[in-house]
């Protein structure tokens, strides 16, 4: 029995169907030694070349496996990236046979709810408009938003590429005095920055961005961002139910592998960290989506490195006293230091009066009282 060429492919974890079917216009993918097209079919006999590569194809279909990852802002959905920027796949599990798929991409300065999944079927009927499966994302906006304009969002607005509107919309209690306005906001399909599209086209502009949901299920509130959990059965099969797939009866996910107590939160908030100071901490994206270089156009600065002079206003030369807030040359600081003993550096020069060596003196020898200079004296 023939296959699609791209279902084929997707269903052998090497990427969505969507991506395998702009492989194939690239003419990156072969059949038989020939460069195949998009439409061609495949038998189980074939031979099939990615890239040049051979396609080891399973006999027996792998079990679907779906993953739940907290994504932070500043990291890309994509597998590399030319200027070093950390993605969402750096801290993946690896994976016996396929890779991991993204369903659905989110903005460098999106954060939320990722699901990967090594089931190419999977991922590509979770992400096409036709099955209609809702999103839902926490939406941060400046000011405030009337009624009407989040009437004309729920019945639709005309953007570039089409008619699109939000389902649902929920306003959520905002704090007192607070310049900012919270919502949950729910769409059937995922076009690229649908969200801010939307509201752009209304004059509100997006200063955070979240995904709670996709489909039947919702980021785990104690999942630490960058950290991730593999479903169970029951979560995988009710995204296989979402978009009419049959049902999985097989699992490498063992019992209580995926709970968050507290020991496991504390070994994925460490692994997180040692990730970051690996890797460097990506900085955190400007509104326009850009990625910060530091405030002031100062340099962005490295994983746990402080602030000059404590952070206080001034330079480390200016730091003595009196001159306190002040940029330039001052005086040292030569006081004790916490632990008693000074740190303050005996000069080499010879003295320019006599020529000799300048005393060294204890900085640590309490100044003698008016009286006791005056016994010394007599």
């Amino acid at each position: 029995m023939s296959d699609k060429l791209q279902k084929v492919l997707a269903n052998n974890g090497v990427g969505s169907r969507r991506e395998m079917e702009t492989w194939i216009e690239q003419g990156r993918v072969s059949v038989n030694g020939a460069i195949a097209t998009l439409g061609d079919r495949v038998e189980p006999t074939d031979q099939i070349r990615v890239d040049n590569n051979l396609l080891k194809r399973d006999q027996n279909a792998p079990v679907c496996r779906v993953l739940m990852y907290n994504k932070p802002e500043g990291e890309l959905c994509s597998r590399t990236d030319p200027m070093g920027r950390l993605t969402v796949f750096d801290r993946l599990p690896n994976i016996n046979s396929g890779r991991w798929i993204a369903v659905g991409r989110l903005d460098l300065n999106t954060a939320g709810l990722l699901l990967f999944t090594n089931d190419g079927e999977l991922a590509n009927r979770l992400m096409h408009p036709r099955h209609e499966v809702e999103r839902e994302y926490a939406v941060r906006v400046f000011g405030e938003v009337d009624a009407k304009t989040l009437v004309t969002l729920q019945k639709g607005v005309e953007l570039d590429d089409g008619i699109a509107k939000f389902t649902d919309i929920i306003a959520r209690p905002n704090e007192e005095e607070s310049i900012n306005s919270w919502f949950n906001v729910s769409l059937s399909e995922g076009r690229n920055r649908e969200v801010r599209r939307l509201w752009e086209s209304q004059g509100v502009q997006v200063s955070r961005l979240i995904r709670l949901r996709y489909g039947p299920l919702s980021l785990q509130k104690r999942l630490p961002q960058g950290a991730w959990i593999e479903l169970e059965l029951n979560d995988v099969n009710a995204l296989r139910k979402q978009v009419q797939l049959p049902v999985e009866t097989e699992t490498v996910v063992g019992i209580g592998d995926n709970k968050l107590d507290h020991v496991t939160l504390q070994r994925m908030r460490r692994s997180v960290k040692k990730h970051k100071e690996r890797t460097g901490t990506p900085n955190k994206p400007n509104p326009d989506g850009t990625e910060a270089t530091g405030s002031d156009g100062q340099r962005a600065r490295k994983p746990n490195e402080r602030k000059p002079n404590g952070g206080r206003p001034g330079t480390n030369s200016g730091k003595g006293k009196g001159n306190r807030g002040k940029s330039g040359p001052g005086k040292p600081n030569v006081g004790r230091t916490r632990a008693g003993t000074s740190d303050a550096q005996p000069s080499e020069k010879p003295s320019v009066k006599t020529g000799a060596k300048p005393k060294r003196t204890n900085p640590n020898r309490k100044k003698p009282t008016r009286q006791q200079q005056g016994e010394q004296d007599k």
